[in-house]
């Protein structure tokens, strides 16, 4: 499997087999295959078996990372749901309204017996979090580094960090997430930027949330634009009909990677030197890490992470 990051996570409901099987043909990146809000609770033993068959008959062949959203630790569901599905090996699981790094490490333990049950080499299955479903959890994000260097076991499971306004929006009571000219209302641009920062200072992949209007391709391209202008490297997406835009709008053009290549030559030809010239501008080593990143999405986009 390659190491990079996806640009597109697409939902895709656990029990229907029918947006199962479209979902593969969509050109998502990542596929989030849901045990949560898009089941109802009484399908939810119907939709594990789904989800596990798909895990079995794809997970070798597809083309898109398979990971799967269980329920959060709070629902009382998600040891059922990850011991459902683990068999199935998906890359790593999604967890929802996460409330602390506390949680984080509950699941990671969790997971080291339904792994070791399978069979499974322990630490083997990877861990997104979305941290800003509740308010606790959002307040509990800048605690993150301190905990992850304690629980290293749990820490190395994490791979990416991304924030939503559904269900805190829910929490908070909030009815307006916007104000008049579009930019987020102060909380939830709050937990964005808290999301972004975090998932840079643990070295993880910030992913921006959904874009919830479906039928708004110019809102879509012009949010998406914004996260990687940013700094965020992916976007979760509802729709299959999101995936192109979102893959485009986090896919370095052609102008960016030629910049990045010309940096990194200009190093490559100064060994040793912490400080270059470029069109009679003044580089230094953050444009070289730049340019490296830039690359390294570049290459994201020639050849999307497998399953």
């Amino acid at each position: 499997m390659s190491a990079a990051a996806p640009r597109s996570w697409l939902f895709v409901p656990g029990d229907s087999e029918r947006k199962l099987a479209k979902a593969l043909e969509c050109g998502a990146d990542a596929l989030i295959l849901d045990l949560e809000d898009s089941v109802a609770p009484e399908r939810l033993p119907f939709a594990r078996e789904r989800v596990l068959e798909f895990l079995h008959a794809q997970a070798a062949t597809a083309r898109a990372q398979l990971w799967v959203r269980v329920n959060a630790l709070s629902s009382g569901r998600l040891f059922e749901d990850a011991t459902a599905v683990i068999a199935g090996r998906p890359r790593g699981l999604v967890l929802p309204k996460v409330d602390s790094y506390a949680d984080i490490e509950r699941i990671a333990l969790t997971l080291e017996a339904i792994e070791a049950g399978n069979g499974i080499a322990v630490g083997t299955t990877a861990l997104v979090v979305i941290g800003t479903e509740t308010p606790a959890g959002l307040l509990a994000l800048p605690g993150y580094t301190q905990a992850a260097a304690v629980h290293r076991a749990s820490a190395r499971r994490l791979r990416g960090l991304t924030w939503g306004m559904e269900d805190l929006s829910a929490s908070l009571g909030a009815r307006v997430r916007h104000d008049a000219s579009g930019a987020l209302r102060p909380t939830f641009e709050l937990a964005r930027t808290l999301c972004l920062l975090t998932a840079a200072a643990l070295g993880l992949q910030p992913i921006d949330g959904v874009y919830a209007d479906v039928r708004d391709a110019q809102g879509l391209q012009r949010e998406a634009e914004q996260a990687r202008a940013d700094g965020f490297s992916g976007k979760l997406a509802i729709h299959p009909g999101q995936i192109e835009q979102i893959n485009a709008a986090f896919t370095p053009s052609a102008e960016e990677l030629e910049w990045a290549r010309r940096v990194v030559a200009a190093f490559e030809a100064t060994p040793g030197v912490g400080v270059s010239v470029l069109d009679g501008r003044m580089i230094d080593r953050p444009h070289w890490r730049l340019a490296q990143r830039i690359l390294e999405a570049g290459a994201a986009g020639q050849s999307p992470p497998q399953g």
